[in-house]
């Protein structure tokens, strides 16, 4: 449907608020200020959001990226207004207490971009993010405000070249491990680090970036093939078309919370574990159906998980990056096959104004490559990514099993009460091979922010180590984790959970298999241990990192930090 400005009815839309009639004269001399002409302020205000910062490689073309998209806005007779809003880069933030900062920062983006459209009554959002947590941020923001809404992912790094050898940053974080153990120089080590990351772009593996821009299209809120194209100009096409189809958008009302439905968040989680992707989806999901007041926790994204194959090759667990995928056919072409063979829901409506299954007719199967595989000859027959659940873990956890050999583990606790610990035992080798280590007092609330653990995980990895202990948290690990690492224990143990009472030489049984996590210690035992344990003072005292633990809810929920869109209207019928 085409629609020009002048036949948009404004007494419907937000932007009403701030454009029109008598006693908004004032706002209106405002936008004639930025040299607006009448005609575009009495069309609909379209917001662009950018994650664009100079923090990391994966945020630096964003801003290039909504010029695209404000022409296309443009283009179709809307006024596009674009605005920055934060991002903190997880690569940057890993290994110290800057990662304390990356998870809070999801709903510092959702939270300042629903401020920014809600105190400027824009009618619709174009959203560009770039980095791990900005990407369920900006569409948490989306289903939050439930305005006509299109997701742009900035697209992945190209991948370096080492002697000849396709390496990305996780390479670089083993690479540590390696050289700790003398298994790598330091000449080596500083050649590595200056060809790892040749380019623009976020992390180029099935990681959270990859993994979060996966679902966006599974979701129905980006259009088709965009979440695969790398970080160069060939990404400007999706980014105006973007920009022109948020008019469709408009013009039919169609909204996030019409698209992102239990069906749409089923789809998601199944190109998650098609794809071998990042552990962080099975906390992102959730969060983004809370925003649509849709309950769907751990346990309904893991069984989504234990029912889907693993289909497509690509890193950490497997040979490929998201630049292969992309040339073979994009994620419509892992998406085809799904639903091929009964493993998405076709009917589910899309950003294009149409369904998955139309979005997906004309797909051909691409017969001349290996990084995708047809789902009934798949790489393993049950998803990348598992669920588990066992007395250490009544709220569950969450473990990768793309790649791993050994889906069996059974040994007894090392325990930390954080990162820095278990890293300065792990960089010492003060582990033996057996051992379960156990990292404590880092999830949602107890960090505060809920830490990725890749720093560890990469080191015992480069170590060689990686398939000889297991590693769990009721922090998370990084979508580049490999090995058995279990991440999001619930209850966490700032609340008292069983990993809290924990202690050295007790002994773990995980079972990947049949998604067991339990401790082998009496209850009566660990009641006589509750009885004994105290809270933890909190290192923070002020600023947001306090008010975040205050705050936060459980990993189980999506951590998430207020009652969600189940409660009242949306921003967009005000």
């Amino acid at each position: 449907m085409v629609m020009d400005a002048k036949t948009f009815d404004k007494s419907r839309l937000p932007s009403r608020h701030v454009t029109e009639g008598p006693s908004r004269a004032p706002h209106r001399s405002y936008l004639y200020a930025m040299g607006l002409s009448r005609e575009q302020i009495h069309q609909p205000l379209i917001g662009v959001a950018s994650c664009w910062n100079e923090a990391a490689p994966c945020n630096i073309s964003l801003m290039r990226q909504a010029q695209a998209v404000k022409q296309g806005v443009a283009a179709r007779d809307g006024t596009p207004r674009e605005f920055c809003t934060i991002t903190v880069t997880d690569g940057i933030a890993m290994g110290h207490q800057g990662m304390k900062s990356s998870l809070p920062s999801r709903e510092v983006i959702a939270d300042s971009v629903e401020l920014t459209m809600r105190g400027h009554c824009y009618d619709a959002l174009v959203g560009l993010a770039g980095c791990d947590k900005s990407l369920p941020g900006m569409m948490m923001a989306m289903c939050r405000l439930n305005v006509p809404s299109i997701f742009i992912y900035g697209g992945s790094i190209l991948p370096g070249s080492f002697r000849g050898r396709q390496v990305t940053v996780q390479d670089l974080f083993e690479a540590v491990g390696e050289y700790s153990v003398g298994k790598m120089s330091s000449e080596d080590l500083d050649e590595l680090e200056q060809v790892a990351c040749p380019s623009a772009g976020a992390c180029g593996a099935q990681f959270t970036a990859n993994t979060m821009a996966t679902v966006s299209e599974a979701i129905g809120l980006a259009l088709p093939y965009s979440a695969g194209a790398p970080a160069y100009e060939i990404r400007d096409r999706f980014c105006m078309a973007a920009g022109e189809k948020i008019m469709d958008l408009i013009a039919r009302n169609i909204r996030p919370r019409d698209i992102v439905t239990r069906k749409a968040l089923e789809n998601a989680a199944a190109v998650v574990a098609a794809s071998g992707g990042s552990t962080n989806a099975a906390l992102h999901l959730p969060a983004i159906a809370h925003e649509c007041g849709i309950a769907f926790d751990l346990f309904d994204v893991a069984e989504i998980f234990k029912k889907t194959p693993y289909i497509a090759d690509l890193k950490p667990g497997g040979r490929y990056v998201a630049k292969d995928l992309f040339e073979v056919g994009g994620v419509p072409l892992l998406m085809k096959t799904l639903l091929d063979h009964g493993y998405l829901h076709g009917d589910c409506l899309t950003v294009t104004g149409r369904t998955i299954a139309e979005n997906l007719s004309k797909v051909a199967w691409n017969p001349d490559q290996d990084v995708v595989r047809s789902a009934d000859a798949p790489l393993t027959p049950t998803g990348g990514v598992v669920g588990l659940r066992g007395t250490l873990a009544p709220d569950g956890a969450i473990v990768k099993v793309a790649g791993l050999k050994n889906l069996k583990f059974r040994g007894p606790a090392r325990c930390f009460d954080n990162e820095e610990a278990a890293f300065a035992a792990v960089s010492a080798k003060k582990y033996n091979e057996g051992d379960v280590i156990v990292i404590r007092y880092e999830g949602p609330k107890g960090g505060p922010g809920m830490r990725e653990m890749l720093s560890t995980t990469a080191a015992i990895y480069g170590q060689g180590m990686g398939d000889k202990v297991a590693l769990i948290t009721d922090g998370r690990f990084s979508g580049a984790t490999r090995g058995f690492c279990i991440g999001h224990v619930g209850p966490e143990a700032a609340v008292c959970g069983p990993i809290a009472l924990v202690r050295d030489g007790d002994i773990i049984v995980l079972d990947a298999e049949d998604g067991i996590i339990d401790l082998e210690v009496s209850e009566e035992e660990l009641a006589r241990r509750a009885k004994d344990w105290k809270t933890p003072p909190s290192t923070f005292k002020s600023g947001y990192l306090w008010k975040y633990a205050q705050e936060v809810g459980a990993a189980r929920t999506g951590a998430v930090t207020h009652p969600g869109g189940a409660e009242g209207t949306s921003y967009a019928d005000i």
